[in-house]
């Protein structure tokens, strides 16, 4: 066997190991996403409000598997990409989210909020069934919004002139998909606090996007993820135990 051909085996050994551990990493949230239903199906009697997701939602989520195989391809690091460092895959992700959520939970809970908390809001939901609720929530997010959209054009785009125009799509893409969330869920207040929103909803976004180039869709997620700790889980939790009352 020649340096060459065994240089190929090993590339292609990587490629599938690649591909093995995406899909389980895809797998691990599609059951986090069906326990939270099973779980929360044993709760809503005693949480009539209980936000509760259909099984519907796990077919929809199989739509994103193909795309786990398309990132390579595409230009982008793989979903689970295990030549990237931990620090930029994972821990840098989560530590920008946690920082995002801490500055929504302080401004909205210590600085807008003028009434006690009489019950869990509906952006909270009861611990530890929160837990599920919103990891799945961060998932289907970033299944939507980060990885069928941006594949698709990325897709299109490494078929034009071999791709020339690729950065150019990409940064148009991710422009694009950051401004979709904080549009969607633009809120209602103070003019500041709407300004507020827009602006850190777009920012955080556009870290995820970009993270997402540098690191895979796993960092993406994981930024997400950090925010939703503080914001809807944590916060979840100091209300239902009345520290936030």
């Amino acid at each position: 066997m020649n340096g060459g051909t065994g240089s190929e085996l090993y590339g292609s050994f990587m490629f599938m190991e690649q591909h093995r551990k995406s899909l389980i990493f895809y797998f691990v949230f599609l059951a986090i996403a069906a326990a939270g239903i099973v779980y929360g199906g044993q709760l809503i009697d005693d949480y009539p409000s209980l936000r509760l997701w259909p099984w519907s939602n796990i077919a929809l989520l199989l739509i994103g598997l193909p795309f786990v195989f398309l990132q390579k391809p595409v230009g982008l690091p793989a979903v689970w990409d295990e030549q990237i460092p931990v620090t930029k895959r994972i821990v840098q992700p989560v530590l920008i989210g946690l920082l995002f959520g801490l500055a929504d939970w302080l401004l909205i809970e210590f600085v807008l909020r003028q009434e006690p908390h009489n019950g869990l809001p509906p952006y909270t939901q009861p611990f530890p069934y929160s837990v599920f609720l919103y990891s799945s929530g961060a998932f289907e997010i970033e299944v939507f919004y980060r990885l069928v959209p941006v594949t698709i054009v990325l897709l299109l785009f490494t078929k034009i002139r071999e791709g020339r125009y690729w950065l150019h799509a990409f940064w148009t893409i991710a422009i694009l998909s950051s401004l979709r969330e904080p549009i969607e869920q633009l809120p209602g207040g103070p003019t500041w606090f709407i300004v507020y929103a827009f602006l850190s909803g777009f920012a955080m976004n556009f870290l995820q996007v970009w993270y997402y180039r540098k690191a895979g869709f796993s960092a993406s997620l994981f930024l997400r993820l950090g925010h939703y700790l503080i914001w809807h889980i944590f916060n979840g939790w100091l209300i239902e135990n009345g520290w936030l009352s």
